[in-house]
Order: C-alpha cells, then sequence, then structure tokens
C-alpha cells in the first residue's frame, strides 16, 4: 500500500501544472527590460503585454517554439481577474495568461488592458 501511494505522488508531481519561474527578462518585442514578478512566474511584458512561446504548462520552460505572442484580446474571469489571450506570431497558437494590473513592481499596463477587454489596441 505504501508503494502504491508513493506511485501516486510521484505521477502527481510530474503532472504539475505550475511550476515557478519568476525570472527577469528583456521583451523581444519593445526591448523592456522587465523584472521577476516577485509571487509567480512573469511571463509578458507589462508595457507593451507580448509574451514569449516557452511554455508548455505554465512556468515550465519547456516549448521549444520560441515564437513572440501578441496580446489579442483580454477577458474578464470571475475568478482571475483579467486574463490575456496571446498569440504565437511563429506557429499561431492561442495560450491565456493572467494579467498583472495589481503588481506592486511593474503592474501590467491598464490602459492597454481595458482597450484590449473592448476589443482594440
Amino acid at each position: 500500500m505504501l508503494s502504491f501511494l508513493a506511485s501516486v505522488l510521484e505521477n502527481k508531481m510530474e503532472n504539475k501544472r505550475f511550476t515557478k519561474n519568476d525570472n527577469g527578462f528583456i521583451c523581444e518585442n519593445c526591448g523592456f527590460i522587465v523584472e521577476p514578478l516577485g509571487y509567480s512566474s512573469r511571463n509578458h511584458c507589462p508595457k507593451c503585454l507580448c509574451s514569449k512561446h516557452v511554455d508548455i504548462m505554465p512556468g515550465d520552460r519547456q516549448n521549444s517554439c520560441g515564437g513572440v505572442m501578441d496580446a489579442i484580446k483580454v477577458e474578464l474571469d470571475s475568478k482571475k481577474g483579467y486574463v490575456i489571450l496571446h498569440k504565437c506570431r511563429k506557429c499561431g497558437e492561442i495560450k491565456r495568461n493572467k494579467a498583472s494590473t495589481e503588481a506592486k513592481n511593474q503592474p501590467d499596463d491598464i490602459k492597454k488592458i481595458i482597450k484590449l477587454t473592448a476589443g482594440s489596441l
């Protein structure tokens, strides 16, 4: 029984859906120096809202595509708040990412978030 529980726990750890990877980076779209968020994985530029297609699961940095992802729309989620939809310029994949409008350090540009919520940028 103990080996079964250990196996279940190991499998659960392998299938973890989020890996904290909060490193700073230079935005490939606008050149802005993006600092770490401090409490989660920063995955997009707070200035232009572009991201980079590097994750399969949030924070894992396992996707080899590496394309720049443009913010194409913002949706309002009752639990997550603003959610940015990014589309990869290279492969066309669309990903959803929680906005960081409340961040103490480099919050997302709320004016751009609101424009994308209305469907324009």
